[in-house]
């Protein structure tokens, strides 16, 4: 039987759509449930820590820094982790951060709202192990917590095919689009469950980072 190297598994297109939910996911938890943040990128907080320095209100400036240097933190230890253990181990590196990605969404879940600050911050901790880990479906670059690269990608391959008719621009533009639709179907089932279950609805995602999991494993085999 055919089998697949760690990276094609971490590169597949059902992995890739798991995680793309997931992310929509937790973007829709952050906003609903914990304080009308999306803390699955750091876009929204780097503007507002600006403003608030051009202002010169620097407690409000340390605020934003907080969570920006969580999401750091994530992308450095991911590349630590990918440096010291790699694939010399039993489980890939890949498949560790995924499992302790799912450790911190457990916590979260357990945390009350007065830490709402915290949890987002773990949030975006997570998500940028998960957007450094996860680079690649079918060989196309992605990002899998938030839309906006994507979205580019997916209209600057549809404009190609317009003007050159390549099927290969075509078949890119529809990937990008269909992992956007993705996100956006992750994100609409978010709000729903964090509406009707509250601050226990992050702990679905760590139901969909256990599929992704075994997922990895069952497409070695």
């Amino acid at each position: 039987k055919y089998m697949l190297t760690s990276k094609k598994v971490s590169e597949s297109i059902r992995l890739g759509s798991i995680l793309m939910f997931s992310g929509g996911f937790l973007d829709a938890y952050s906003y609903l449930v914990r304080g009308q943040v999306f803390a699955t990128a750091e876009t929204g907080n780097i503007a507002l820590m600006g403003i608030s320095l051009a202002r010169g209100d620097l407690a409000v400036a340390g605020r934003y820094l907080i969570p920006v240097a969580a999401y750091a933190a994530g992308i450095f230890l991911t590349e630590w982790i990918r440096m010291r253990v790699g694939e010399n181990g039993t489980v890939h590196w890949k498949e560790g951060i995924l499992w302790l990605e799912l450790l911190v969404m457990v916590l979260a879940g357990f945390m009350p709202q007065k830490w709402n600050s915290l949890v987002n911050c773990l949030i975006g901790f997570s998500c940028a192990m998960q957007v450094q880990t996860f680079r690649k479906v079918h060989g196309y670059g992605y990002a899998s917590t938030m839309c906006i690269g994507n979205l580019r990608a997916g209209t600057e391959s549809l404009s190609v095919y317009l003007r050159d008719k390549k099927p290969g621009a075509l078949k890119k533009a529809v990937h990008y689009y269909g992992i956007i639709l993705i996100f956006a179907v992750g994100a609409g089932l978010g709000g729903v469950m964090s509406l009707h279950i509250g601050l226990r609805a992050i702990w679905i995602s760590p139901v969909l980072l256990t599929a992704a999991c075994l997922l990895m494993n069952y497409e070695k085999i």
